[in-house]
């Protein structure tokens, strides 16, 4: 017993939780909650609306979902009917389709009593009516979603919601929702119970905490915004932009670097060159951003959690999280593109990328918050990761607003270390590099966004009838202009022996290591995968220390 106060339930089995969720969450590997877990659930249980704020990666959707769950299981013990009893509130479509499968998770062993239903899929509403018309317990969607189908009578809250959830408060402002939740709260019941989840206190948090909570407690945990240095690790790396591709191919085709990774780039089309870029090298890999249909962006999210791919690369686009003015510099770049941007889509925040390992910025971020999101990526709940940033003489003042940031808050000492990488090593792999990289034009990269636009044509549904009655139309689409897309050549899949630096050749194991992974895979289940990938961090590609060892073997012959 504590002297000072009674003392904080430090496990899930001392929070009063029941048995069906707790072995839920023993079968999802969680051994203990983390500190945001541990503080709000309590105090979601008491039936207290809570203001939480905590840094990306802290286990926010587990600390307001577990106990959603566990009071609608009590709810139901004495419920004469079958009504909507939680409404959980989300800026994009993926952070909705995300938290639906947590909930699934956490209701496997009760998904009879307990059932949810993402309306966020940009589909007809009348496709969804079906499944609201059964009156789920939980509705995942967001405001617009959800708006809409109050108004198509679909949903009528105001007789049985008793529990509302805002997931990235700090977003549904700024993601342009503010008149969808003003108009939302008319529609809801004058008592319930909310929660606000937030990595940020901004102003516009402040403006929906007045119109949603009701005498709230505030969870503001001293932490820091990233993980610490003990769990997570950050290295530079000062690189021109060609030289950025070919240590990203040597490092990929290597396998220096271990477990999911995460790419990140400051623009779209860069998304598209760096996925025909690395393809023509054979190394699988899937783009994320904000231009793809939201049916596309989450199944390459599933795609990469599932492990059918280990690397993504993703556009974190800044004028998706902050509109700003466009007269803004920093801003000009990413306001070219006259395309048409998906708000209800985010990469940087909210999508749970599961097990990533590292986080590799070929564009350094523009701002530091922007480095923040996306070092939240990985290091997430009590697992280790790494961020790598290739940074360019003209990206160096952001690298330097980024360290002088956080030398504030650990006593003048830099988070980055520089990543030992002699590039002189790999001159062999540069002509490869040079040829595959300008091989990348800028009509492949238009026509390859034209492909994937063509090909999500032929599998919409809603256009299956139009082709059936007009197939003439469908003819022409197929039939178009061959496509200048980037010819594979697959040769540029295999790494001769030759060309691999001696000091590497012990490392690399590159037929073996592809055939143990691809052997792996199929042999392991996904949690004994994670627990293998989870303690995989960067590997630094500093010959001396690999080959001190072999220099000594040498020197006693």
């Amino acid at each position: 017993m504590a002297e000072d106060g009674e003392e904080k339930p430090r496990n899930f089995h001392e929070m009063e939780l029941d048995d069906r969720i707790l072995k839920a969450i023993a079968k999802l590997g969680w051994q203990t909650p983390t500190l945001i877990q541990e503080r709000a659930i309590p105090l979601l249980l008491e039936g207290k609306d809570v203001l939480v704020r905590a840094r990306t990666g802290s286990g926010k959707t587990a600390a307001f979902a577990i106990p959603v769950i566990q009071k609608i299981l009590t709810i139901k013990q004495t419920a004469k009917h079958q009504e909507i009893k939680a409404l959980i509130l989300a800026p994009s479509r993926e952070l909705c389709h995300q938290m639906c499968g947590v909930i699934k998770e956490l209701t496997i062993k009760c998904s009879r009593e307990v059932r949810c239903v993402d309306v966020a899929p940009p589909v007809e509403l009348s496709v969804q009516k079906p499944l609201l018309v059964e009156q789920p317990d939980i509705v995942v969607g967001t405001p617009t979603r959800v708006l809409k189908h109050i108004k198509a009578g679909y949903m009528d809250l105001k007789k049985s919601m008793e529990l509302l959830v805002i997931d990235e408060a700090d977003l549904v402002f700024s993601f342009g929702y503010e008149s969808e939740v003003r108009e939302l709260m008319e529609r809801l019941p004058s008592i319930y119970q909310a929660i606000l989840a937030s990595a940020t206190l901004s102003e516009d948090v402040k403006n929906l905490k007045s119109l949603v909570l009701h005498n709230p407690v505030i969870l503001k945990l001293e932490e820091p915004e990233i993980a610490p240095a003990s769990q997570l690790s950050h290295y530079h790396l000062m690189a021109e932009e060609m030289d950025k591709a070919t240590i990203l191919y040597a490092l990929l085709k290597l396998h220096l670097i271990r477990g999911k990774s995460i790419i990140f780039v400051n623009t779209v089309d860069k998304c598209y060159k760096i996925k025909l870029y690395l393809e023509q090298f054979g190394i699988p890999i899937c783009v994320l951003n904000s231009e793809l249909p939201a049916k596309i962006r989450c199944h390459s999210v599933n795609q990469f959690n599932q492990g059918i791919y280990d690397t993504i690369v993703a556009s974190d686009e800044k004028a998706l999280e902050q509109p700003g003015n466009p007269n803004d510099k920093n801003n000009s770049e990413l306001q070219k593109s006259k395309r048409k941007k998906d708000k209800e889509s985010g990469v940087s925040r909210g999508i749970d990328f599961q097990c990533v390992a590292n986080v590799i910025n070929f564009d350094f971020p523009l701002d530091v918050q922007s480095y923040v999101h996306r070092a939240g990526r990985t290091a997430r709940g009590n697992n280790q990761g790494s961020v790598l940033s290739f940074v360019s003489i003209r990206e160096k003042p952001l690298l330097e607003k980024v360290e002088n940031h956080f030398k504030n808050d650990q006593d003048d000492v830099s988070i980055f270390k520089s990543y030992q990488f002699k590039l002189d090593e790999i001159e062999s792999f540069k002509y490869r590099a040079k040829d595959a990289w300008r091989a990348v034009t800028r009509i492949a990269v238009r026509e390859a966004r034209l492909k994937e636009i063509k090909q999500e044509i032929f599998n919409c549904q809603k256009l299956k009838s139009y082709f059936e009655d007009n197939p003439t139309d469908l003819q022409v689409l197929r039939h178009d202009k061959a496509l200048h897309t980037v010819k594979i050549q697959q040769h540029l899949s295999d790494v001769p022996e030759y060309i691999v630096p001696p000091t590497l050749k012990g490392i690399a194991g590159l037929g073996r290591k592809k055939r143990k992974r691809e052997n792996y895979r199929t042999s392991q289940g996904s949690s004994s995968r994670f627990e293998a990938k989870k303690n995989n961090p960067l590997l630094s590609m500093d010959f001396e220390g690999f080959n001190s060892k072999k220099k000594k073997k040498k020197n006693n012959n």
